[in-house]
């Protein structure tokens, strides 16, 4: 019989598609439990971290750079300004490709090879969705085609910053200084929440010196921003504090008399009011126009500035290191007079050379080459001082010794720091046996004395270090750290006094008539600059060799290169019985101090006796 197949079995069916459903279902149980595990996880467990993450996206924290502090003159004229600029920038997160984004900028305005690479460096440091500077300063016609092609370029942006500006560029270069770009070292050591969204930092004089203070603080704001990155309105705001304005004792006329008065000579003229220490000029020539450094300046101007001979990016005001020449013998004679070594009757022979005992060799005065003598046969310390005698101060200097002459010359502020408030002074040199011996480990030889007692040899000073001492010679003893600031907004500042000398008035009163018969006698040295003065002044001229000159040979100027020629020198205080300005001039390679004196007797007469709008003295 055939066997029987059944051909569909009920009970196996509902047994199979039980089972299947049943999986089904545990299938979209585990599904279900996951999403749920995994929408509590995003809703409750990491509900803050993208909560953050999308307002990112929305909302940014901005920085808000504050507005730097202006600087003024004494008579507010304006140093420092800060003007409007466009500066063109990336939000690096909006950019799908940021090497076509910037290529595509480079065929619109011109982006130099530092650009980028200030981009570069300023991009590894940045924030999220923080705007990295590209170009500062765009023109109108730039600024006019990036808004044109904006839309193909996203995370682009152009914003408007105040950018600082000298308005009289070479005229107070050294002075005030300048501000530039934040370089790689800068942004390591300063502190990165203040100068956030800040592109430019204080780099030499007033400018770095006060960096804290015209710096001010950085704010911020919240801002909600669309897809492309452009705001749409601002949540929250706190507003920077901007840095504080501050005025120098620096006056605007004085410090112009004084640059026209250098004319084309390499130089420096240093103005300081001897009854508060405020700088009234500080000139260094040639200097440079300081708005080419404040958005970088280009390969080739940096070039021409460094490279130049003339070295105009040197302050020689501060830097510059000279050997002081004559202008030191007022203070040789105060150091005689206190020492008890001199009086105003002694005198010395002067045959127009000084020999030291046992030596053969002869030390010339320089007016032997004129004469074919001496200033007279015996001189005293006014005739010493008025005519400039270097046979009385080479006797002197014997006498007092190197470390005599270096205890009673530091009271003048030579050879130490003066403590201006700018940056890069130097010290100079006043040596010692103690100096010799630590700087060329050598021993002091009796004709290196000599030849320090006239302020050169190892000697070396500053024109400001010159000019301060000028100031001690003015209010008989006071030294005071010269400042260039005179007032922080409203409130006023005054130069710390370092020292005051204890000296006998009546040798202050020799000293001093000793300075004024350099001008208003018959025989002084600078006679001729005190023609038609409407004031008197007390003063000392002076003049430092460049190269030396072999014994018994003679300086013909016209024979020597014009670099090699001598300086001429020259400090000065006025009015006489009542000093109100110290004044100290170099003039590199002028031949001698009928080269400064004349420079000397302009800025005196600009503050005392020209039109009532010069200073105040």
């Amino acid at each position: 019989m055939p066997q029987h197949i059944p051909l569909k079995d009920p009970s196996g069916d509902i047994r199979i598609f039980g089972a299947r459903a049943v999986f089904a279902v545990l299938v979209v149980l585990v599904l279900l439990a996951t999403i749920l595990a995994r929408y509590y996880d995003l809703q409750i467990n990491d509900y803050e971290i993208y909560r953050t993450q999308s307002e990112r996206n929305r909302v940014q924290l901005q920085p808000l750079p504050p507005k730097r502090g202006l600087i003024y003159d004494r008579n507010g004229v304006l140093l420092a300004d800060n003007r409007s600029s466009h500066i063109l920038s990336i939000v690096r997160e909006r950019v799908d490709d940021l090497d076509a984004t910037l290529a595509e900028l480079q065929s619109l305005v011109p982006i130099s090879g530092a650009d980028l690479e200030n981009f570069q460096l300023k991009l590894q440091r940045r924030r999220p969705y923080e705007a990295v500077p590209l170009r500062l300063r765009l023109t109108e016609e730039e600024r006019a085609l990036l808004a044109v092609n904006r839309h193909r370029m996203p995370g682009v942006t152009v914003d408007a910053q105040l950018v600082r500006h000298y308005p009289h560029g070479e005229l107070f270069s050294h002075a005030v200084g300048y501000v530039g770009r934040i370089n790689e070292r800068e942004a390591q050591e300063l502190d990165e929440r203040n100068y956030r969204g800040t592109f430019h930092v204080g780099k030499v004089g007033v400018e770095k010196f006060y960096e804290d203070l015209l710096h001010g603080e950085v704010g911020y704001q919240n801002v909600e921003t669309n897809a492309h990155g452009r705001v749409l309105r601002v949540l929250e705001r706190f507003d920077p504090v901007p840095g504080g304005d501050i005025s120098l004792h620096l006056d605007f006329k004085l410090q112009q008399t004084a640059f026209e008065a250098l004319g084309d000579q390499r130089g420096a003229v240093v103005a300081i009011d001897p009854l508060t220490g405020g700088v009234l000029a500080l000139v260094s020539k040639p200097g440079f126009d300081t708005n080419l450094f404040v958005n970088g300046i280009s390969g080739t101007d940096y070039s021409a500035l460094r490279d130049s001979l003339d070295v105009p990016l040197f302050n020689r005001a501060v830097q510059g290191q000279y050997p002081p020449g004559s202008t030191i013998k007022p203070m040789m004679a105060m150091a005689g007079l206190e020492s008890g070594l001199v009086t105003t009757e002694s005198t010395v022979p002067d045959p127009g050379w000084y020999r030291l005992p046992g030596d053969s060799r002869r030390y010339r005065d320089w007016i032997l080459k004129i004469r074919g003598t001496g200033h007279a046969p015996r001189v005293d310390l006014h005739m010493a001082v008025a005519q400039s005698c270097d046979v009385y101060f080479y006797d002197l200097a014997r006498r007092l010794t190197i470390d005599g002459m270096h205890e009673h010359l530091s009271a003048y502020g030579l050879g130490t720091r003066t403590g201006l408030d700018t940056t890069n002074e130097r010290p100079g040199v006043l040596p010692s046996t103690r100096w010799k011996r630590k700087a060329l480990n050598q021993p002091w030889y009796p004709g290196e004395t000599l030849s320090a007692g006239i302020g050169q040899g190892y000697m070396l000073a500053t024109p400001m270090q010159l000019a301060v001492a000028a100031t001690v010679l003015a209010t008989r003893g006071q030294q005071r750290a010269p400042r260039l600031i005179r007032a922080i907004g409203d409130e006023p500042q005054e130069a710390p006094l370092l020292g005051n000398m204890d000296a006998a008035p009546a040798h202050w009163d020799a000293v001093h008539e000793s300075m004024r018969a350099v001008v208003h006698s018959a025989r002084g040295t600078a006679r001729k600059v005190g023609e038609g003065m409407r004031y008197e002044m007390a003063s000392k001229t002076g003049t430092s060799q460049v190269i030396g000159i072999a014994q018994g040979a003679v300086y013909v100027e016209a024979e020597v290169a014009e670099r090699h020629r001598n300086h001429g020198l020259f400090i000065a205080f006025a009015p006489y019985e009542a000093p109100t300005i110290a004044v100290a001039v170099i003039v590199e390679n002028g031949g001698g101090a009928s080269a400064a004196s004349p420079i000397a007797r302009a800025v005196l007469d600009a503050w005392l006796v020209a039109d009532d709008e010069v200073g105040d003295g």
